[in-house]
C-alpha cells in the first residue's frame, strides 16, 4: 500500500497529519449533530488519496505552505459530501467497513450534513485568494453532480457502450481528481504545460481507480473493499465487467447479465459472479485501468524528475495492486 511507498514511508504521515488538523477544525459546528455525523464519517479514514494527489502536485513544483494542506481539505470535504449522498440515493449499508451515516442517522441528516460539508469546502476555497481555483472547483462540482445523475439515468441501462460507461466515471469520480492536481498546481505557480499535465494525471488516475473499484466488486470480499460485493449489480449498474459480458459474452451469458441489471436482483450475483470470473471481463477491466495508469504516468514527465513526482508515479500504479 502506499505507507509502504519510500516517499510516503517518511511523509505520509506528516502531510496527512496536517490535513486532518484543518479537517477536525472545519467539521465542527454549533449544532452539534453536524460535528457527530461530520466527526463520523471523516473519522471512518479512507485513503485520503484526493488530498494527497493535490498535496504531491504542490510539492511536486516546490511549493509547500498551510494553503496547500487547507485545500488538500477541501477535496476531502467535497468527496464526503459525495459520498453522504451517493450513500442515500444508493441506500447503501456499509462505507469504508462502517455502518453508512444514513444507516445509522437517517436519510435526511445524512443529506443534510453533507451540504454543510459541500458549502464548508467553499468556504475553505474561499480562504484560498484565488478566483481560478474557486472557478475550477464551481466546475468540477458541477461536473461531478452532473455523472452522478448520468449514472442515475443509466440504472438498469442494458445498451450503454464502453465510452459511455467511461464518460460517466471521468465526470462523477475522475473530474475530483484531477480538479485535486490542477489545484496543486496553481498553488505553485506550475506552467500552463506544467497545469495541464497535472489535471491530465489527475483524470486518467481517477479513471483507473474507479475501474479498479467496478472490478473488486467482483474480486474483492467486504473487508478489503469497505462494502458488500455486489452492490453495484444490486443497484443495476452497469459496470466495466458487465458490459464486456454483454458485449463480449454469449448469448446465454449476456442475456443473464441483462436481466439481472434491469432487475436490480442481488440474488442474481452467484450466478453473474460465475460468469464474470469464468471469462476475459475481470483481466479486459483491468488492462483498460492499465492504460490509463500508463498515461498518467506519462503526463508526469514534463514535471521535474524529483521525489515526490516518483511518488505520483508510484501511486498511480498503486491503484492497480488493488487487484493483484
Amino acid at each position: 500500500m502506499l505507507e509502504n511507498l519510500p516517499y510516503f514511508q517518511r511523509h505520509l504521515n506528516d502531510d496527512l497529519a496536517k490535513v486532518n488538523v484543518v479537517i477536525n477544525q472545519a467539521v465542527q459546528s454549533e449544532v452539534a449533530l453536524i460535528s457527530q455525523i461530520g466527526t463520523y464519517i471523516i473519522s471512518a479514514g479512507g485513503k485520503r488519496l484526493r488530498p494527497i494527489i493535490t498535496i504531491l502536485a504542490g510539492k511536486a513544483l516546490g511549493y509547500d505552505d498551510q494553503k496547500l494542506y487547507s485545500l488538500a481539505a477541501m477535496v476531502e470535504f467535497i468527496h464526503t459530501s459525495t459520498l453522504l449522498h451517493d450513500d442515500v440515493v444508493d441506500e447503501s449499508q456499509l462505507r469504508r467497513g462502517r455502518e453508512t451515516a444514513n444507516n445509522l442517522f437517517g436519510n435526511a441528516a445524512a443529506v443534510l450534513v453533507g451540504d454543510f460539508l459541500y458549502t464548508r469546502a467553499f468556504q475553505l476555497m474561499v480562504g484560498s485568494g484565488s478566483m481560478k481555483i474557486l472557478e475550477i472547483m464551481a466546475d468540477a462540482t458541477n461536473i461531478i453532480a452532473e455523472g452522478e445523475v448520468m449514472q442515475l439515468m443509466n440504472i438498469g441501462n442494458t445498451d450503454i457502450t464502453e465510452a459511455e460507461y467511461v464518460r460517466v466515471i471521468q465526470y462523477k469520480t475522475a473530474k475530483l481528481f484531477e480538479a485535486a492536481a490542477q489545484v496543486g498546481a496553481i498553488l505553485a505557480g506550475a506552467t500552463s504545460e506544467q497545469e495541464q499535465a497535472l489535471k491530465d494525471y489527475g483524470m486518467y488516475v481517477g479513471t483507473a481507480f474507479q475501474i479498479i473499484d467496478d472490478v473488486l466488486d467482483y474480486s474483492g470480499d467486504t473487508v478489503e473493499i469497505g462494502k458488500n460485493v455486489g452492490d453495484d449489480l444490486a443497484e443495476g449498474k452497469p459496470t466495466l465487467p458487465l458490459i464486456y459480458l454483454m458485449r463480449q459474452g454469449d448469448e446465454s451469458v449476456a442475456s443473464d447479465v441483462r436481466q439481472a441489471l434491469e432487475n436490480a436482483d442481488r440474488s442474481c450475483f452467484d450466478k453473474i459472479y460465475r460468469h464474470v470470473i469464468h471469462s476475459e471481463a475481470l483481466s479486459y477491466s483491468v488492462s483498460e485501468a492499465k492504460k490509463a495508469v500508463e498515461k498518467a504516468v506519462t503526463c508526469l514527465d514534463i514535471l521535474p524528475d524529483n521525489e515526490v513526482t516518483q511518488a505520483m508515479r508510484q501511486l498511480a500504479e498503486e491503484s492497480l495492486a488493488r487487484v493483484s
